[in-house]
């Protein structure tokens, strides 16, 4: 027997979540979607799939009566509008899975800190930069301390909706955090570009670790690692080429207020994206929906072993 989801948010990444779950997952089915365009894509799609729709929102989505045996709700939404979703959902009982950078819930990046956090009722998904950078940092703490973690992370601007767009300060702010929260680094910095490129170019992210002492075959080890773990529900992921390491003299780091001295760890990662609804260069929007659903199905094992329904 499945577990009914609902998806709020009929945009890009409410979309492609619904297509995936409908295609890929063995534990969910969406009993739901929730948009406020009426004439949306995402809604029209989830029609012809037989799924249950409306446009009013999640005020509409709780007056639904397939909302009755929704045990996981996703917000698709953005940061500004997390807050009266959850709420509303909340009122009800049921357990949200955030990929809005509202950070509202315990930030949850599936390889490294998902178990830790299935009682809460929020989980929030960080951000695709997150996603795709927090688990190399954590690879990379696994072995020596960091005393700095910074993140680039390049998408297409094609594949940069509004919701993205509105939420730029809350992405970098929810990313740097998650680099020191679940990364493990002392001090975390998160920048993201928007690629216009023509045509679209993957998503490639940037991670750089200032380490005192490196353990070179180990980092590697523990960095290769973790993108195998990654790859299990992110097929596209990958290192870009070697991890790299350069020695730093005495440098003045401003986000630490001293000098270091010690070694730069540079990894370089592609993310391509599945294609279930959006074509493979929004990686951005891949990582983000399928850590979603990882999530999700992560709950229900629980649920199903605690008996808990």
């Amino acid at each position: 027997m499945t577990v009914a989801v609902a998806i709020i948010g009929s945009g890009n990444i409410g979309s492609d979540l619904m297509v995936k779950v409908s295609r890929l997952s063995k534990e969910l089915h969406v009993a739901a979607m929730a948009g406020i365009d009426e004439a949306s894509d995402g809604l029209a799609r989830a029609r012809r799939l037989g799924i249950a729709t409306t446009h009013e929102g999640v005020d509409g989505l709780a007056r639904m009566p397939e909302f009755e045996e929704v045990r996981i709700v996703f917000d698709a939404t953005s940061a500004g509008a997390h807050k009266h979703n959850y709420e509303v959902v909340r009122a009800h009982g049921k357990t949200v899975i955030d990929l809005t950078p509202a950070a509202i819930g315990p930030y949850v990046v599936p390889p490294v800190n998902l178990d830790v956090n299935l009682e809460a009722d929020n989980l929030n998904m960080v951000t695709c930069g997150g996603q795709a950078t927090v688990p190399i940092v954590a690879a990379v703490s696994a072995t020596t301390p960091v005393a700095y973690g910074e993140i680039v992370a390049s998408i297409a601007s094609r594949s940069a909706g509004p919701g993205t767009r509105a939420n730029i300060d809350e992405f970098t702010e929810t990313t740097s955090a998650a680099i020191e929260k679940i990364g493990g680094a002392e001090r975390g910095k998160a920048i993201i570009v928007l690629n216009p490129a023509e045509p679209p170019l993957v998503m490639r992210d940037t991670v750089f670790c200032l380490v005192e002492e490196a353990d070179e075959p180990a980092i590697v080890a523990s960095v290769e690692a973790m993108v195998t773990e990654v790859q299990t529900y992110v097929p596209g992921y990958r290192l870009k080429q070697a991890v790299q390491f350069d020695a730093v003299e005495h440098a003045f780091v401003p986000a630490l207020g001293r000098p270091f001295r010690g070694t730069r760890v540079s990894v370089f990662l592609e993310v391509a994206g599945a294609g279930h609804y959006l074509p493979g260069y929004a990686g951005n929007l891949d990582i983000m929906t399928s850590a979603a659903m990882r999530t999700a199905e992560r709950l229900v094992s629980r649920w199903r072993k605690a008996r808990a329904w």
